[in-house]
Order: C-alpha cells, then sequence, then structure tokens
C-alpha cells in the first residue's frame, strides 16, 4: 500500500512578508479544505487569522518544525475561485503579500473572525428532559412558548420581557433547553418601484446600444461625455439591462463622489436593493453590505476604491465614474489602481466595462486611439444647455485683492443680481498658505517637513498639511518681534474676504477643514441645491460629478497653481481640475460663465484649453509624452526608501541599484537613487529610484527578480521602503 503524503495548508496573513505561511491541518480535520476559507493560526505569540490558498505535499520548512492550525472558521469559502484569481494578479502586479491584497478586500469584521454568515440564537427544548426542582414563573413562561412556537429566537423571547433570555440560559444548565446558533436568514430589503428616467438623446441611445450589444462580453468603453451630458443616465439604463438579466452591476466612484443624495437617485431609479462599501462606513454596516452583495441579494453595489474586489456572484456589468480620478489609486501600503484592476476582472470574467469622464486620463484616452477601448461620446449637455463662455482675467493688469481681481469681483456682483449662484474654486485650503514676517524674512516652517506651516484661522493654529503638525500662531516672529502677515490665499481666507465684498450673501465652503464624512458633504450640497448659499467656496470636492443648476458663474481663482509643476502629471491635472469646475456653470435655461485668474495669460495650457478644450490639450500632452518617454508609452515603477537619516535612505538605494543592475532587461532604465521633492516628511528622509521601461512586460520580468533580492538585503532593515508600479506621482 503506497504511504499517503502529509498534506500542508499554504496561508496568506495580512503580513508586509511576502510569502504563503505552512502549517499543518487543524486537529481532527481531514482532506484538504476549500481553498478561500478563514483559518485561525497561532504566529509568535500572537492567534492570527488567514485564508488558505491552496494545499500542498511539500514544504520548503521540516515537518517537524511546522505548527499546526488550530481551527477552520468557515464551511465554505468566501472567495470563489474568480475572486481569489483576482487578488493573486494584484498582488504579483503591484508587488506585495497576498496577505495584504486579502486584507484590502475583506470587511475589518471578517479579519477578526466573526462568521461569514449572520447568525441568531435559537432555544429548543430537549425530549423528555425533567427540570430540576421548582422552576420560576419566567422559566415557566419560557417553556410554554416553545411548547407552543417550537424553537425560539432572541426576537420571539423579548415578547416575555426582561429576564426571558436568562431564564432560558438556566434552563440550558439544567438540561431542560439546548442553544444553538444558526444562519439567520437576511433581512428583507425595502424596494420601491423604480422611477422611469427622462427620454434620452440621440448620443446617450446610442451609448446605451452599444453597452447594451455588448453584455456577455468583454468590451471596455470610454464613455466621453461634457460635464452635464447625462453620463449617469447612461449608467443608470446600462444597468437596468443588466438587472433584467438577473445579473448584478458594481458602480465604482471617487471618494469624494458617494454621497446620501446620489445613492438615493440608484436606489429611486433601479428598485432594487443597492449595496455600499466604502471607507466611511461602520464596521457593522460595512460587512451587512458585503454579505448583501456575496449573496446576491443586493442587484447592484456602489463604492469607492476597495469596492473593485466585492464579492458579486452574478457581475454583468462594471462602471467606473470618473475614471480619471486619483482617488482610484491607493498610495500607500497596498498600492494598487481599482480602475486598472476593474478593467482586468471585466476581462476575466468577458463583461463590459464602462469608464466614464469629460476629462479621461491620458491612459485612456491612449487606450481609445490603440484600438484597445471604444469611444462613446455625449458631445452636448443634456437639456439644450450651451457650452460656458470662458475667459482669462490677468492678474498683471488686475491685481487681485484678498484674492478676487476687480473683473472677477464685477461679474460676480452681476451673475448674483440676477438670481444666479457662484462658484469659487481654490485647490488649498485653510487662510495663507504661509505666514512670513516683513522685518526679516522668516516663515514658519514644520519641524517635520521640508515644508511651511498653512495659517488656519478659525482655530488660530499652524498645521502642517503634510504631517499633520499643529501650533499656535506666535504673536511675532521669532527671530526679530516683528508683527507677522499671513501671505497669500486659502479657501477658509477667501470665504473672510466675502463678508466685506457680499455682504449679506450666504455662502458655504466645502473642503476637508469643513467637510469630514459624505453626511457632512450632502448637507452643505443641500444649502447650495435650496439656494440657501448663493456663494460656494472650494476647493477639488467641488469640481467633480455635482449638478448645480442654478451656478451660473464659476471663478478658478489660482490658475497658476498647477503650470509649474514637477511632476509630469501635473499640466493633466491641472486641465483636468479647470475643466471639471467650469463643467459647474449653466445648464438648460441659464447660461454659463467661467472666468480664470491667471499671471500667465500667454500659457500654451491655458490658450489650447480656450482654443479647443480638453480633446485639444490631451493631444498635444500625448504627443509630449510620446516624444519624452513617459506613461502612457512607457511603464514606470518607483522604489521610495525613508529613513530617520538620509544618509540610511540614500545607502539601502544605492544597494538596490546595484542588485538591479546586473539584471537589468533590454529597454529599462533606472533613474536615481535621489532625494524626493520633499525630502523631509513627518521627520523622516526620503528618497527614491525611478525605473523607466519600453514595455510592461520586462518592467514586471525585473521586479520579480530585484523585489525578493530587497527583501532579503540587510541594509533594508534601517529603511522603510516599498514599490509603486504605475505611480501617480513620480516626485
Amino acid at each position: 500500500m503506497p504511504e499517503a503524503h502529509p498534506l500542508y495548508l499554504q496561508i496568506a496573513l495580512d503580513s508586509p512578508v511576502r510569502r504563503l505561511f505552512d502549517y499543518l491541518p487543524p486537529a481532527g480535520v481531514a482532506g484538504a479544505p476549500p481553498p478561500g476559507v478563514r483559518v485561525e493560526v497561532p504566529f509568535g505569540r500572537r492567534t492570527l487569522i488567514g485564508v488558505l490558498v491552496g494545499c500542498t505535499t511539500r514544504s520548503d520548512v521540516p515537518a517537524s518544525r511546522l505548527k499546526r492550525a488550530r481551527r477552520l472558521l468557515d464551511e465554505e469559502p468566501l472567495f470563489d475561485a474568480a475572486s481569489l484569481e483576482l487578488l493573486r494578479f494584484a498582488a504579483d502586479y503591484y508587488q506585495a503579500p497576498l496577505g495584504e491584497a486579502i486584507g484590502a478586500a475583506l470587511p475589518v469584521l471578517l479579519r477578526q473572525g466573526r462568521p461569514l454568515y449572520a447568525t441568531e440564537t435559537r432555544w429548543q427544548r430537549v425530549p423528555d428532559a425533567v427540570p430540576a426542582g421548582r422552576l420560576g414563573v419566567r422559566q415557566r413562561a419560557v417553556l410554554e412558548l416553545i411548547e407552543r412556537l417550537g424553537p425560539v429566537t432572541t426576537a420571539d423571547l423579548a415578547g416575555l420581557g426582561p429576564g426571558a433570555r436568562a431564564s432560558a440560559r438556566l434552563l440550558v444548565q439544567q438540561g431542560v433547553l439546548v442553544e444553538a446558533e444558526d444562519r439567520s436568514a437576511p433581512a428583507a430589503a425595502t424596494v420601491t418601484a423604480p422611477v422611469p428616467g427622462p427620454e434620452l438623446n440621440a448620443a446617450q441611445a446610442t451609448a446605451v446600444a452599444a453597452i447594451d450589444a455588448a453584455l456577455g462580453s468583454f468590451a471596455p468603453f470610454l464613455l466621453h461625455g461634457v460635464t452635464g451630458s447625462g453620463k449617469t443616465e447612461v449608467y443608470l439604463r446600462a444597468i437596468e439591462r443588466v438587472l433584467a438579466r438577473g445579473e448584478q452591476a458594481l458602480v465604482l466612484v471617487p471618494e469624494i463622489g458617494l454621497t446620501p443624495q446620489s445613492v438615493a437617485r440608484f436606489q429611486a431609479r433601479l428598485g432594487v436593493p443597492l449595496a455600499m462599501l466604502h471607507s466611511g462606513m461602520g464596521d457593522t454596516d460595512r460587512l451587512l453590505h458585503w454579505r448583501a452583495a456575496r449573496s446576491g441579494s443586493a442587484g447592484v453595489v456602489i463604492g469607492t476604491r476597495s469596492a473593485v474586489y466585492a464579492p458579486l456572484p452574478r457581475l454583468g456589468l462594471i462602471v467606473i465614474d470618473e475614471e480619471h480620478d486619483s482617488s482610484y489609486k491607493q498610495q500607500d501600503g497596498f498600492r494598487y489602481s481599482a480602475r486598472d484592476l476593474a478593467v482586468w476582472r471585466a476581462r476575466r470574467l468577458s463583461i463590459p466595462v464602462v469608464l466614464g469622464s469629460a476629462t479621461p486620463a491620458l491612459e485612456t484616452l491612449a487606450n481609445v486611439e490603440a484600438g484597445r477601448y471604444a469611444r462613446l461620446d455625449l458631445p452636448s449637455r443634456a437639456g439644450g444647455a450651451g457650452k460656458p463662455a470662458t475667459a482669462l482675467v490677468d492678474l498683471r493688469m488686475h491685481p487681485s485683492q484678498q484674492g478676487l481681481a476687480a473683473p472677477s469681483v464685477a461679474a460676480m456682483a452681476r451673475h448674483l443680481e440676477a438670481g444666479g449662484q457662484v462658484l469659487l474654486y481654490l485647490n488649498r485650503r485653510g487662510f495663507a498658505p504661509t505666514l512670513y514676517c516683513p522685518g526679516c524674512g522668516w516663515m514658519a516652517p514644520c519641524d517635520n517637513c521640508d515644508a511651511r506651516l498653512t495659517v488656519h484661522g478659525g482655530s488660530r493654529r499652524l498645521v502642517c498639511h503634510h504631517c499633520g503638525a499643529s501650533q499656535a500662531i506666535p504673536f511675532a516672529c521669532p527671530r526679530c518681534e516683528t508683527e507677522l502677515l499671513p501671505v497669500g490665499q486659502g479657501t477658509e481666507r477667501i470665504e473672510e474676504s466675502l463678508t466685506d465684498v457680499f455682504p449679506g450673501v450666504e455662502r458655504v465652503r466645502i473642503d476637508r477643514d469643513t467637510v469630514r464624512s459624505a453626511a457632512e458633504f450632502d448637507v452643505a450640497l443641500e444649502k447650495v441645491r435650496s439656494r440657501q448659499a448663493r456663494i460656494l467656496i472650494g476647493t477639488q470636492m467641488l469640481a467633480k460629478g455635482h449638478d448645480f443648476p442654478d451656478v451660473t458663474l464659476v471663478v478658478v481663482l489660482n490658475a497658476d497653481q498647477g503650470l509649474f509643476g514637477l511632476d509630469f502629471r501635473a499640466a493633466e491635472r491641472l486641465a483636468q481640475s479647470i475643466i471639471q469646475v467650469a463643467g459647474r456653470a449653466g445648464r438648460a435655461s441659464r447660461p454659463g460663465e467661467v472666468l480664470i485668474q491667471t499671471s500667465c495669460p500667454d500659457h500654451p495650457l491655458l490658450t489650447q484649453l480656450l482654443a479647443g478644450g480638453y480633446d485639444a490639450f490631451a493631444r498635444t500632452a500625448l504627443d509630449e509624452r510620446r516624444h519624452a518617454h513617459w506613461p502612457p508609452y512607457t511603464h514606470l515603477a518607483l522604489l521610495r526608501a525613508e529613513a530617520a537619516s538620509a544618509a540610511d535612505a540614500q545607502a539601502f538605494l544605492a544597494v538596490a541599484a546595484n542588485l538591479a543592475g546586473p539584471t537589468l532587461p533590454r529597454g529599462v532604465r533606472l533613474l536615481g537613487p535621489a532625494p524626493a521633492a520633499m525630502e523631509r516628511r513627518a521627520g523622516r528622509y526620503r528618497a527614491q529610484i525611478l525605473v523607466r521601461a519600453e514595455g510592461r512586460a520586462a518592467l514586471h520580468d525585473l521586479l520579480r527578480q530585484w523585489v525578493p533580492r530587497l527583501d532579503a538585503e540587510p541594509s533594508a532593515r534601517r529603511v522603510r521602503w516599498a514599490i509603486d508600479v504605475d505611480p501617480l506621482e513620480v516626485t
């Protein structure tokens, strides 16, 4: 008889170590458990919960040294084969431990051991069991209830009043009752009859028909619609077709785009249970919605970045709204792009994916140019609204007073007099960017970063927007005791200056200082929709996807912020923000106007945007990227390192460059080591190596050989380092 080979469990743990961990099966477990179940294991002095990703008969660790897993937490996998494949791909592509990728996909409570299914306690009578001694009134009532109903739940016992559960547990101790945890049925969702949508225009109807024809096959679409063109209506109609097929839809939105009002619109139109997944939810609610997605009871899942991993057994369509938004890329920890993973997931499932934007990412436009994506255009605003009139305000001729130039103030007065609302856009929160001494030139520095502290007038504090350090505003210059002056404008200062310019006109400021949750965001937006507020002041939070039908004037207060950025994507981000915020001006019955304040009115980016719109800018920008060998025509990875000293960070990167040197594939270059643009941040020194490759395969060939060498490098212990594949920022 052949000798049976031992079986080892390969467990992924949420740990920075890039490997799987081998364990012996729990005592009493025969055979191989299915991949995707959770397993409780000893790990050093701790007990951790991991996910089984496979079984093997071989281990690099001697069997005598392997620990035994403590128990299986699930009878069935949390992840099906397609979901595990997505997570494996994500971990491999972004050079992350598989356990970290799985951790990003699971609600916190499941990572902590909460049951996969909701359970409820039931009590039932043990046949022929006789109570010992005399029963109390409450105990008799419990037994009579069970005699009448059979097994009872906690809710049933609640009808007997206080003390019923305690009485039931006493009867369990006496052997009269038995207590068990049963899987509970999901609560019935409140569903209303769907509200019919408006009639589609010709471009919308064409887009919906194209998506409908592609259902059941992989087809990536760029839905390129000018602001206000009705992209959401196209999403809704396409989702209706998917639901009619008995399938589910996943809708990804930017971090600041998920508001109660937007969810309510989907709920009203579709008339099916919706699940939401975003970081602002409590742990219990997030688990509840995750379960609804996995069970299939939720027809649509709407969520932010991590919702790309949502378990949807009948997924038929993925929508990525505002696909260009930077919040789809995780910037720390497991650095993945939800947009790109969504496209990969759609390909593997053979379903359509719709990427919507008025200002598509240049990578997306390059995919259209190469024929990989189909483009669907919505060239005009819904309801017949025209394009807003756009002009530059030359700050050399019209110096600003407290951030506002005279032509801008005059335009604001004119639009307010006509009954319109005004939006002022400045992507800089706080009162002023710096505190300055006119006597000696001192500017308030952050002690932890190579940055200046921002003045916050309401709290009377100086705050670092990079590390969060905060201190009271000093009364005088610490060097020469001269009175200090706030220099420059932030949204808080603009709001204050409007008190003098437009006294009595209600205004609302929307930035990260005034709005910290989706609910607070919706309250602020309601002040705009109800016309309680006539003037809006805000950062990029106001620029994306919000419908303000009574806003007739938009003023971009400082367009020069992004004109000379260090990062190669700075011009793209500026063009996107200008076009997005300009799109808030005007609707069908109210023509819009846009003013852009700048000290560089002859800058090619601004003149091109005004003359040809975003398409003209994008064509030129793509040509520049092609000639300069930047994405999307090359592929990047960034090795970042930070340490308590600049020398340690630089020394590690010098070793890292040598480790990569002998294996550099053709067409791959290392740029660096070099200090980061802000070398010191939060008290640590940062440096980096940029890897640029002509082909994606060559880049990943290098990374798969390089990263294990970095893991094994002794000098790596003195630094924190990370690989960022397809980084959004390279400075």
